[in-house]
């Protein structure tokens, strides 16, 4: 009978010991489990951790676009945002983001947030009748004329040859041309910047909207003034010898 007593007390104690291993410190509680990142899917989230810390939060703009603005989700469609999500924007401050070019989320995660910015902050009416201009052209613009649209449409906030004015800064800073492709140009003048207040092609000047040709025209004046070595210029050879001797 004391054997068959010590028996039964062993295996309560080992089966209450197997118990109390639910609670042991440090192991997550039921409903705490952590999250796979590649299995993230709200938006919000996605949107909060990759895109919000350079377009700002609700897409409201910061060092990159407003991504909350209907005119620019209506003349990008949803291919063009899906890619510069999944394979970035070569030659600028836009990384890619989807695992098949070197980023961190899957094509889910891609789609999530393409589909979850144009969900929230697009609008169909946005353009009330009016023909917007194509968000990308093959054609060359003439830098020449686009001095001249310039002086016409943009000088009276960015001031003259665009080194900034009153109203607006300056649009032919070195350190910003060489972050910006010649496309995200384009995109900035029609879609314009209305978190920083800077309108959209169509009301620069009231009643006057402007051609697809004045864009590209514009655009290649802009590109134009580019410097081939952004930054301070390097010092000459003779200055640096003048300066060890």
């Amino acid at each position: 009978m004391t054997f068959r007593l010590l028996v039964l007390a062993a295996v309560g104690l080992s089966a209450l010991g197997l118990c109390g291993c639910t609670n042991a410190p440090g192991r997550p509680r039921a409903g705490k489990m952590p999250v796979v990142p590649s299995e993230v899917s709200d938006f919000g989230t996605l949107y909060g951790q990759n895109c919000a810390g350079c377009h700002g939060a609700d897409g409201k703009g910061g060092a990159a676009i407003a991504l909350a603005n209907p005119v620019y989700l209506a003349v990008a469609d949803e291919e063009i945002l899906r890619n510069a999500t999944a394979s970035g924007i070569p030659a600028t401050s836009m990384p890619a983001f989807a695992q098949s070019a070197g980023g961190m989320l899957t094509d889910k995660q891609v789609h999530a947030i393409v589909s979850g910015i144009r969900d929230h902050w697009s609008k169909p009416d946005v353009f009330l009748g009016a023909d917007p201009p194509p968000y990308s052209s093959s054609a060359s613009g003439d830098s020449a004329r686009g001095a001249q649209v310039y002086t016409a449409y943009c000088s009276s906030c960015h001031g003259a040859n665009g080194r900034g004015g009153q109203k607006a800064t300056s649009i032919v800073d070195g350190s910003f041309l060489a972050l910006v492709s010649d496309q995200e140009l384009r995109t900035i003048v029609i879609t314009g910047r209305p978190e920083l207040g800077a309108p959209d092609w169509r009301s620069d000047i009231p009643g006057k909207p402007m051609s697809p040709q004045d864009i590209s025209d514009v655009v290649a004046w802009l590109a134009s003034q580019r410097p081939k070595f952004p930054g301070q210029p390097f010092p000459t050879t003779a200055r640096l010898m003048g300066e060890i001797q």
